[in-house]
Order: structure tokens, then C-alpha cells, then sequence
């Protein structure tokens, strides 16, 4: 039996283990994925961490995979051995479910995720069932797709599915791992971009990204400024601040939105009177399907979108989970197979 180096956590809150597994083998309707690239992503401290109810141990976190399918399984039709791949987020469904019914696959009450319903990308394997694959175009390298494939897909599939139009209004609250892929998306689609964070010091990286304006929200009233530009028409909040989130809120335009995809404790506060003479809104937002991953990549490699990223090999992935958690990388970490 073949053998692989695997990452895995053993109990919530336990330390991650380096360990050598035998190379799994793909059941009906699976495929066997020779691991590239596996992006670290804040979500993965719900395996870390025992926050996801009934997780099972010992588990191999990681759900934004770029890889090659090495082997397939028994029923996998339309795909091939050597053919590259993704997996995200969105690791799977029941297709019974009433979400499912409705073709809300991404809302299965019995959805799949990688690293936590099944072992993820942080190992040099990994098995996946054929729906959750998403086609990878051939000039996007492997470290630039795997994070398109939570923060890309998740930013990149809120702004084409808001309802904004080329020349409209569109913010980015947040340049981090989320916002610093929406605000090239944004631009990329022919929104008026905005960039919003904290400190005159990203106003050259907001620029640099493709934001046509910057506002520093700690020298500006932010709701003021969106106004004089004629008021949003979508604010992307990619925070984790719901009293951020709240202070943006005056500045939408009529029919404006503000869409949510930072998770945060804080409620978000809403001004009725503004909303209902605005029709105005909230709305949140997963990520989506792997039809929209592929979406996503195929997007990205043709607009010249890439995520920026720290690289690490898989047998430090630790030490990269920690940089990703301090919050100090700039601005999605990656690993990939030890040379």
C-alpha cells in the first residue's frame, strides 16, 4: 500500500500531527485528487477548534484544494485521470434535501465540506466525491487557484448575483484575505470600485487592486463620502465587524444592499426609515457551488484576478495556520507538497 504525509488534527482543540497515512481509495462516485495546492483558510479553525457540531477525529482540515485527479472511481463519468481540478468550500450534496429540490445545492441540509465532512487538502491525497470537482482553466497556476476557491468564489459570486450593473456604485468594506479579492472583482466587472478600510496607509494597495476611490474610515465619515458619489449601489462587507458593518450603512443609494459575507458576533444595525424610503437591504451570502467555482476560476484567468499569498510547504502547515490566524498575512496562506 501506497503511503502520504498528512496533516490531521486527533481532538478539538488538540495540536496539529504530521503523520504518514496510506493513500485512500476513491469509493463509487469519488475520485482520488493528487493534492497541488491547499489554501489555509480561517474556517479551518472550526476542525481545529471542535466548533463544528459532530465532527469526527481524527480529521485533515482544508477546503480550498487545487489538484489532478489521480484515480476514479467506480460511476464517475465526465471526468478524467490527469485532468486538474478544485474542490472548495462546497464539498458535496444529498440532492433530497428541500434545499436540494430547489437546486439550492450550496444550502444542503446535509452538505458536505471538505476537512470536516471528509478528510481535506491538507495531506498529499484526498478523496471527493465528483460533484463537488469544479474544472481548472490551464493558465492559472495551482498556489493562485486554491484560494479563489473559498474567498474568490464567495466574493466573486455575491457581486455578479447582487443586482449591480457596470458604472454602479460598488464598495468593499475590508481589504483583507475576502476584500482584496472583491475589490479586483468588483473592477474587473465594470462597478465604479470603492475600497474602505482603516488607515491612509492602504490607499496605494486599494489603488493598486483596481479601486477607482479609497476611503479611509478612520478620517472619514464613510456613509458621507459614498453619498457624494452618488450612494452605493452594493456594499460587500468583508469584515468581521458588525458595528462596521453598521457605520457603511447610511451610505447606499436607493435600491442599494448591503451584502454580508464576514461572519460576525455583533448584530448589524439598520436605520428602518432610510430602508424603506431607500428600499434598501441586507442580505448574506454563502459561497457556491462547484458550477460556480468553476466560474470563478475560469473568470479569474481571464481578467487577470489573482489572490496575494504566503507559501508554505505542507510539512509546515502549522506554522502557516498560525501566521493565517494572527491575522498578519498578507493576504491568504497557502501550502503545497513538500519538494
Amino acid at each position: 500500500m501506497r503511503t502520504m504525509q498528512a496533516v490531521q488534527v486527533t481532538k478539538a482543540g488538540g495540536p496539529f500531527e504530521i503523520v504518514e497515512r496510506d493513500i485512500p481509495d476513491p469509493s463509487d462516485g469519488h475520485v482520488l485528487i493528487k493534492v497541488q495546492a491547499c489554501g489555509v483558510c480561517h474556517s479551518d479553525s472550526l476542525t481545529k477548534e471542535g466548533h463544528w457540531p459532530g465532527l469526527q477525529y481524527p480529521r485533515v482540515p482544508g477546503h480550498e484544494i487545487a489538484g489532478v485527479i489521480e484515480k476514479l472511481g467506480a460511476g464517475v463519468q465526465g471526468w478524467q485521470v490527469g485532468q486538474r481540478i478544485g474542490v472548495g468550500w462546497h464539498g458535496g450534496h444529498c440532492g433530497l434535501c428541500e434545499n436540494c429540490r430547489h437546486g439550492d445545492f450550496v444550502l444542503c441540509k446535509n452538505g458536505l465540506v471538505p476537512g470536516i465532512s471528509y478528510d481535506g487538502g491538507y495531506a498529499q491525497y484526498m478523496v471527493a466525491p465528483q460533484e463537488a470537482l469544479a474544472r481548472m482553466p490551464d493558465d492559472l497556476s495551482d498556489v493562485d487557484a486554491a484560494p479563489l476557491l473559498c474567498a474568490g468564489i464567495t466574493t466573486f459570486n455575491a457581486l455578479r448575483k447582487s443586482g449591480a450593473h457596470a458604472g454602479d456604485v460598488v464598495a468593499v468594506l475590508g481589504i483583507g484575505g475576502l476584500g482584496h479579492l472583491g475589490v479586483q472583482f468588483a473592477r474587473k466587472m465594470g462597478f465604479i470600485t470603492v475600497a474602505i478600510a482603516r488607515g491612509q496607509d492602504k490607499a496605494p494597495l486599494a489603488k493598486q487592486l483596481g479601486a477607482h476611490h479609497y476611503i479611509d474610515s478612520e478620517a472619514q465619515n464613510v456613509a458621507e463620502s459614498l453619498q457624494k458619489l452618488g450612494g452605493a449601489r452594493v456594499i460587500l462587507a468583508t469584515v468581521t465587524s458588525g458595528k462596521a458593518m453598521s457605520a457603511v450603512i447610511g451610505g447606499l443609494g436607493l435600491n442599494g444592499k448591503l451584502i454580508v459575507v464576514g461572519i460576525s458576533t455583533e448584530p448589524v444595525e439598520v436605520p428602518v426609515a432610510q430602508f424603506i424610503m431607500g428600499r434598501q437591504s441586507v442580505q448574506g451570502w454563502p459561497s457556491g457551488t462547484a458550477a460556480d467555482s468553476q466560474e470563478t476560476l475560469a473568470f479569474s484567468a481571464l481578467s487577470g484576478v489573482k489572490p496575494m499569498i504566503e507559501q508554505y510547504p505542507l510539512s509546515r502547515a502549522p506554522e502557516a495556520y498560525d501566521r493565517m490566524m494572527s491575522g498578519k498575512a498578507r493576504f491568504r496562506v497557502v501550502i503545497t507538497p513538500d519538494k
